[in-house]
């Protein structure tokens, strides 16, 4: 089955809940950054995050998600829009560490856990909407439910997670986020809370087979849901060959007649999707014109 996220109300309305299932997704950026398991944990968590993140906007609205640590990672970028399409990359996706202490990836050790978690939302607006708030945990889900409480006010809990096979291909990914209404009543907060404590961590939802439905149903109860809208998710790349041409235009003539002198041709690749671009000397004489 592909990629999907669902969303949906639960207790009466009290509860907003996103739940993803990102294998594919997670797993194409995987083939083309061609990153380790620790790595592809970091960004499969990122992208699950950021892919949710997403769907709480409408139309054509898009989200950046920048994760910056102190970590031997670098930092992390995602973009995703209202419609399912996401797209990441890591400074150095060759990262990779023993397990930690829990037997799981230390995502924390390769991100680190001094540094930023950045948000910028383009809503279409002249000025975009930012919020950053400072790293709590580098394990990133701590770290994206305390960007929702502190930045946007809203009591979250944000569960992402990752499983990598042996030769480096994600075996399961997917996460959810569940985000308390104005007026949840604290019997329903403790429900909730209760039920947080006792259910396996995300990826092993996934692994079982569990989708976006059963998550949120696992997280929040049986007949507790009420799921408003499926979407197709998948790893999409804005870039093209045109947007370069575009790119090498602004650097000037001098600049590309210097490209044509030295090189006779040009090559830019795009750090999202890993794509080269080879421009021929005849192709930079046009853009010259």
């Amino acid at each position: 089955m592909s990629d999907y996220l669902v969303k949906a109300l639960a207790y009466d309305g009290q509860v907003r809940a996103y739940a993803v299932k990102s294998t594919d997704t997670v797993g194409e950026a995987q083939r083309r950054h061609q990153s380790w398991p620790t790595a592809s944990a970091a960004l499969g968590r990122s992208i699950s995050a950021g892919v949710m993140m997403g769907a709480m906007l409408k139309g054509e609205n898009k989200i950046t998600v920048k994760v910056e640590g102190d970590g031997p990672i670098g930092h992390i970028l995602v973009d995703s829009n209202a419609k399912g399409d996401v797209r990441g990359y890591v400074t150095n996706p060759q990262t990779h560490f023993d397990l930690n202490e829990h037997g799981k990836l230390d995502v924390r050790r390769a991100v680190g856990t001094n540094g930023t978690l950045t948000i910028v939302k383009d809503l279409g607006m002249r000025e975009n909407f930012s919020g950053q708030v400072p790293l709590v945990s580098g394990e990133l889900g701590e770290d994206f439910t305390y960007y929702f409480v502190t930045s946007e006010q809203v009591p979250s809990s944000v569960g992402v997670g990752v499983l990598v096979n042996p030769d480096n291909s994600i075996l399961a990914s997917g996460g959810f986020i569940i985000q308390l209404m104005p007026g949840t009543t604290d019997e329903t907060i403790t429900k909730i809370e209760e039920r947080l404590k006792q259910i396996p961590p995300i990826s092993k939802l996934i692994e079982k087979g569990l989708s976006p439905e059963e998550i949120l149903e696992e997280v929040l109860g049986k007949g507790e849901v009420k799921v408003l809208e499926k979407l197709p998710v998948q790893f999409q790349c804005r870039c093209s060959k045109e947007r370069f041409g575009n790119a090498i235009i602004s650097l000037g003539n001098e600049e590309i007649q210097d490209m044509i002198d030295k090189e006779g041709k040009a090559e830019a690749q795009c750090h999202f999707c890993n794509e080269t671009y080879v421009f021929s000397k005849e192709e930079l004489e046009g853009l010259l014109q």
